[in-house]
């Protein structure tokens, strides 16, 4: 499908991965427009997060669940500086492993390590469900967990499992320093500048609308999604759509929630009319 999205300008609020999805849909042809939803910050406190890592060394956890690849690589960063970066992959390595996702995998396969299972659906409830099917009876389970959600549901449901539940969250996020790229996309949108939205975390969709209402341009934002197509990775990203009364236009083709899927089904969508830019 190359260039296949030559001279469509698409909006990504991608902020982990923003750099490889901007390629990706570069290499299409596509004119990307990026906005960072929110920077991303080390713990302010690395005490909690090495002494977590110190445990995991001294005491290898018997099982271990990522819910992001970016808290093993914040995980890493930290035993990297702290010394101990080998003792903690060998842990690891003895550990059970569970990734909510492709994402947390992709980081455990760059330290030459494997998830033993995978989510079908990267969601805390996709977690609970996987690890429901397993007996975690006097397990001590590690949960490398990320900011801006409750866990609660979850940890209580390994809980209930009998596991003993030790949580370590690497990172933080500092959401104001993105605000102003934020209203002016809301703008671009509004003024029918963009093409399509691509949308790949639920947390994005939460801080569009969050963004909109503090600055007082909800209505604003809204008028520019009615025409402006919304492409969703997947069904947690459409799901939270339908909370704020929105909908998905453009979906990845037979359940592949995944970025080249998405990227493929812009552009089939897309091909329907000449991108805007052009018709102006």
């Amino acid at each position: 499908m190359a260039e296949r999205l030559n001279g469509y300008r698409i909006l990504i609020l991608e902020t982990r991965e923003e750099a490889q999805f901007s390629r990706l849909l570069a290499e299409q042809g596509a004119d990307v427009l990026q906005c960072p939803m929110f920077t991303i910050h080390d713990a302010p406190d690395p005490a909690p997060i090495e002494a977590w890592i110190r445990r995991a060394i001294e005491r290898p956890l018997d099982d271990l669940v990522l819910m992001t690849g970016e808290g093993l690589r914040r995980l890493m960063k930290v035993a990297r500086r702290i010394g101990v970066e080998a003792e903690f992959v060998t842990g690891l390595g003895k550990t059970r492993k569970f990734a909510r996702g492709p994402k947390p995998g992709r980081a455990l396969r760059e330290i030459g390590l494997e998830p033993q299972m995978t989510t079908e659906k990267p969601t805390s409830e996709g977690v609970a469900g996987m690890l429901s099917q397993l007996d975690l009876g006097g397990h001590r389970l590690g949960l490398q967990l990320y900011p801006d959600k409750d866990h609660a549901t979850l940890i209580g449901a390994i809980k209930a499992q009998g596991a003993e539940v030790d949580t370590v969250l690497p990172y933080v996020y500092d959401a104001q320093a993105a605000d102003a790229n934020i209203v002016t996309a809301i703008e671009e949108m509004a003024q029918g500048r963009i093409d399509a939205i691509a949308l790949t975390s639920s947390g994005q969709v939460r801080r569009l609308i969050e963004v909109a209402q503090a600055h007082l341009c909800e209505a604003q934002l809204r008028e520019g999604l009615k025409q402006t197509p919304i492409a969703s990775v997947g069904p947690v990203v459409s799901d939270e759509l339908k909370t704020y009364g929105l909908s998905t236009d453009i979906y990845p083709a037979n359940d592949a929630f995944f970025m080249k899927p998405l990227i493929s089904a812009m552009a089939t969508a897309l091909a329907k009319a000449p991108p805007r830019t052009a018709a102006r």
